[in-house]
């Protein structure tokens, strides 16, 4: 299981209230919030390993460098002499969650979740990098669309869907991706690339959709097709489409790379396995429950996470 973090910590303080405090004051709402999103995914998705992928580099300067509009909306604050690896730019993240991704990088540790990230990389290139190097069957848990690209039924390789809420999970399969958007997960970043996204900064061609962009892809097979026929006056593209297409050549040179994740990472080694807690981890869990005032949580997923160990 490759949790997408960020996505879920976001989901879990935008929806559990932030009166949700801890003994000394302090919000914890998106704490409580995703340790009850992740007891719920290993209950009803039962891992045997998981993984917290990490935004080590929210906004890439290789990706920004490419299309400078990439994430610009959720720009912070520029970093002027950024080092040779740090993220270029602060995100916009609200200040009563920015305290507690820290405490959430904690209690991760804690329940022996490993936290992977990578320098100058997103936490979708970690996800896509382990989900295409695994041995084991692989569930993505995101509500981040990009990563429908990886789903693969030859290697067993699902996305796990959040963006509809945790009450209306979608679970992606090769079949289940082409009836949502029309496009096979082969397809899916050259699709992404057509219709864009603006929740990415992403242009995408103007004037094209999702529906122009599937039938696009269903009738000459990728974006080098797409992109070969506009400059064939023989090809059956259609004038209008093909103008458009022509008009968004530069950017379609580039967008690509943006939308396409790393699959190849050099990752540090890391045990992802869930075991039984041992005598010291569960005192430490225990410290944490309480300093934090999230007792009846941890217990959730504790219990949520060991049991898993009960049944191997």
């Amino acid at each position: 299981m490759l949790l997408d973090t960020a996505a879920l910590y976001f989901r879990a303080f935008y929806g559990v209230p932030d009166t949700v405090r801890a003994p000394n004051g302090q919000p914890v709402n998106a704490v409580r919030g995703l340790l009850d999103i992740i007891t719920r995914l290993v209950t009803e998705f039962p891992p045997t390993e998981i993984v917290a992928c990490w935004d080590d580099d929210w906004r890439p300067q290789w990706r920004v460098d490419l299309i400078p509009t990439y994430k610009t909306h959720r720009v912070a604050a520029a970093v002027e002499s950024p080092a040779a690896d740090a993220p270029t730019a602060t995100e916009d993240v609200p200040d009563l969650l920015s305290l507690q991704i820290p405490i959430i990088r904690e209690l991760l540790a804690a329940l022996g979740i490993p936290v992977i990230g990578a320098p100058r990389h997103e936490a979708d290139d970690v996800i896509g990098t382990l989900a295409s190097h695994a041995d084991v069957p692989v569930d993505v848990i995101t509500g981040d669309r990009d990563l429908f690209q990886l789903v693969d039924d030859s290697r067993d390789v699902r996305v796990i869907y959040t963006g509809r809420g945790m009450a209306r999970l979608e679970t992606l399969t090769d079949a289940a991706l082409l009836a949502k958007t029309g496009v096979t997960p082969a397809q899916y970043a050259d699709f992404a690339a057509l219709r864009g996204d603006a929740s990415d900064g992403l242009p995408g061609v103007a004037g094209v959709g999702e529906k122009t962009a599937a039938t696009l892809l269903a009738d000459f097979g990728d974006l080098d097709g797409i992109v070969a026929a506009a400059a064939d006056p023989a090809s059956a593209l259609a004038a209008g489409v093909r103008g458009k297409i022509i008009a968004a050549a530069d950017y379609l040179t580039v967008a690509p790379t943006v939308v396409n994740v790393v699959r190849d990472l050099k990752l540090p080694a890391f045990d992802a396995r869930i075991r039984p807690s041992t005598p010291e981890q569960d005192a430490e869990l225990d410290r944490l429950s309480a300093e934090w005032g999230l007792t009846t949580a941890m217990k959730r997923v504790r219990t949520a996470l060991f049991a898993l160990t009960e049944r191997r």
